[in-house]
């Protein structure tokens, strides 16, 4: 299942995103950078112990900003490995954080120049964010970068289930 936004540069999907052949993936990572559970589990495994070695001598991430690495053995040329807050009800910075991270995943694929970029609905899964407000979150900060820059010229998010692309899919819509 997939939509787009007709003024175009975003696109929702349900597929795999380590199955996407694209300029860049967004990890959902944790501060280690090295590893963990739902998407950025996904992704390390496919990436292979390559990615490991690079994110192991990065030494780590603090939560609203992001590194790059290699895709190794990822369709993607490269990942952009950003860490969200974890959700704690909104009273703690979350959703600027949350901000944060988009506009330090954005700002790499800027600068590298990359066209296409695929991003998952991050914090939504282990880490406890609403759907319905990441997904505002994450199409404002996209809708405002793609109105003020050249790169990247999509960016796709990929929902890992229907609740969350039903969420996104309405934060699109408005």
């Amino acid at each position: 299942m997939s939509c787009s936004d007709p003024r175009g540069g975003i696109s929702l999907s349900s597929r795999d995103i380590t199955k996407l052949k694209v300029d860049a993936i967004a990890d959902a990572a944790n501060a280690s950078l090295l590893g963990g559970g739902g998407v950025d589990g996904a992704i390390h495994r496919v990436a292979g112990v390559g990615l490991l070695a690079e994110c192991r001598a990065i030494g780590g991430c603090p939560a609203g900003e992001a590194r790059l690495t290699g895709g190794h053995l990822l369709p993607a040329s490269q990942v952009i490995h950003t860490v969200s807050p974890v959700w704690r009800g909104g009273g703690a910075g979350e959703r600027e954080l949350l901000e944060a991270c988009y506009r330090s995943c954005l700002a790499i694929a800027q600068s590298e120049q990359f066209s296409r970029v695929a991003s998952p609905a991050i914090a939504t899964g282990i880490y406890g964010f609403p759907s319905e407000i990441a997904g505002r979150i994450a199409l404002t900060a996209v809708t405002r970068h793609l109105a003020g820059h050249d790169f990247p010229e999509q960016v796709i998010f990929i929902c890992f289930d229907l609740a969350t692309l039903q969420a996104y899919e309405v934060a699109l819509a408005q």
